[in-house]
Parts: C-alpha cells; structure tokens; sequence
C-alpha cells in the first residue's frame, strides 16, 4: 500500500489497517485518507493524519476498549505521530442519514484521547471533503457509501461555521499556535466560500494574501506562528487580538457577499 510519498507514514497507515481489521474483522468496511496528505502541502513537521474508518453499525464497549489499546501501542511503536494522528469511526448507516439523524462517533485527534460522542448534519465539511478529495485505503468508493454531499450545501455549512466561531474566538484564550490555526482556518473558509473548494490551510493562505492585500500581514505572520509552535518564550496574549479581528472580517465577508 503506497497511497502517499512518504515510506514511514504508508507503513504506519498498513500496519494501522492490519490492528483495526483484526479488531473489526468483516465489520471495518472502509477506511479513508484526507487532509493534506491528499491535498498537498503535507508538512511532516507540523501536519495530522486524518482518517475516516467507516464501520458496518455502531461500535460497541468491547470494540471501543481494544482500539483505544491499540491506539496507544501504535503511538507508542510510531513516536513521532503521537499527537498528531485524528481518526474517526462512523457508522456506514450514518453516512445516509446524517441530515436528519445524529449517530455515535469515536474519535482520536491531536490533545483530544479516543472518545465516544454523537455526530450529524455538523460533519459535513468532513464528509464532503472526503467525498470529493478523499483516498480509498480499503473499502469501496466512499461516494457509493454517502449521501451525496452538493457544494452548495458545503458552502452554506462553511459560512454557518464561520458565524459560530465569531462568538466562540470571543470568549476562548488560546495559544499562539491555535491563533495560527484559526486565521489559516478562516482563510481556508474565505476560500471555500468564494470558489467551493477545500485546499490546504498553506494554499488558502497563498490564496487570500493575494485575494486580501489589506490582511497578507497578519496571513503572513500566522504561517509563521504555525511554524513556530515549539517556541514558549512568547507573549500569546498580544496576539490574540489578531485570531478575533480575523474571524470577524471572515465573517462580516461572507454576510456581505452571500447570495
């Protein structure tokens, strides 16, 4: 299996398909790669591993047990991933009716240990993007297991989105690395609203410091900060101004130019 250039991350996805076949067995009915892996920009310093693991039906608390060991004997064999690995668990039955019904996910994700929660109409930039963009690994055609997803839909959602984040980024301190992460976010959103495709947060930053010249500063300086995210020796309280500034213009944006 060699569904990307880089040797160490496709003997990691092999050997991760191997451990949920042997938890799963015949129920384990897809897995599926996104994110930058596909999309490019990947940044083995600093970039997740994203993955959907589809299922048939819900897990149940045995299931649930053994892949949360298995995740952390993974980790602990793949050192450098540790953090840096989200994967998720859906019912393939979910995947039709998520519109009108919520249905259990399991999910590990960077500062996130597996979890159990519900998942619905919210996951739909995720199904999307897997829809459009996402790498078989095992399993069929993940558009033969989903209820199409339209880009009119997806966009509608990315604006949505952008609205609850204006009241979120208000009343939530954060790191500097996060701020990062939400105005190369909002860029990403700018550009999903505008031309109704996902990329990664480096493209859409590229993308809206030539589409924004009045914001290519503060574009600029979160690359950096995403870079920098080791750095301690930093004021995270002087930038966060910026984060909350972003998501405003990202959002007062999209309501002045919605259809």
């Amino acid at each position: 299996m060699t569904p990307t250039a880089y040797g160490d991350i496709n003997r990691l996805l092999a050997d991760l398909l191997v451990r949920m076949q042997a938890i799963l067995g015949e129920k384990l009915a897809g897995l599926y790669l996104y994110g930058s892996l596909v999309w490019g920009d990947f940044d083995p310093d600093i970039s997740d591993i994203d993955l959907l693991t589809v299922t048939d039906g819900d897990l149940d608390r045995e299931e649930f047990e053994r892949l949360e060991k298995m995740h952390l004997a993974l980790l602990e064999q793949y050192k450098q991933w540790d953090n840096r690995l989200e994967i998720a668990y859906y019912a393939a039955q979910g995947l039709q009716t998520f519109r009108t019904a919520r249905r259990q996910i399991a999910v590990i994700s960077p500062g996130e240990p597996f979890n159990l929660k519900d998942a619905g109409y919210d996951w739909l930039i995720n199904w999307y993007v897997i829809q459009e963009k996402g790498r078989k690994l095992f399993g069929p055609d993940f558009k033969t297991l989903i209820e199409p997803v339209s880009k009119e839909e997806f966009v509608q959602w990315v604006k949505q989105q952008v609205e609850e984040w204006r009241e979120y980024v208000t009343h939530t301190r954060y790191s500097r690395p996060y701020q990062a992460y939400t105005i190369l976010t909002m860029c990403r959103a700018l550009r999903a609203f505008e031309t109704g495709e996902q990329v990664s947060k480096r493209a859409a930053a590229l993308w809206a410091q030539a589409r924004f010249p009045e914001k290519a500063g503060i574009i600029r300086q979160a690359l950096e900060w995403r870079q920098d995210y080791r750095n301690q020796a930093i004021d995270h309280e002087a930038t966060y101004g910026e984060a909350v500034k972003f998501v405003g213009f990202t959002a007062d944006f999209m309501n002045k130019n919605a259809l």
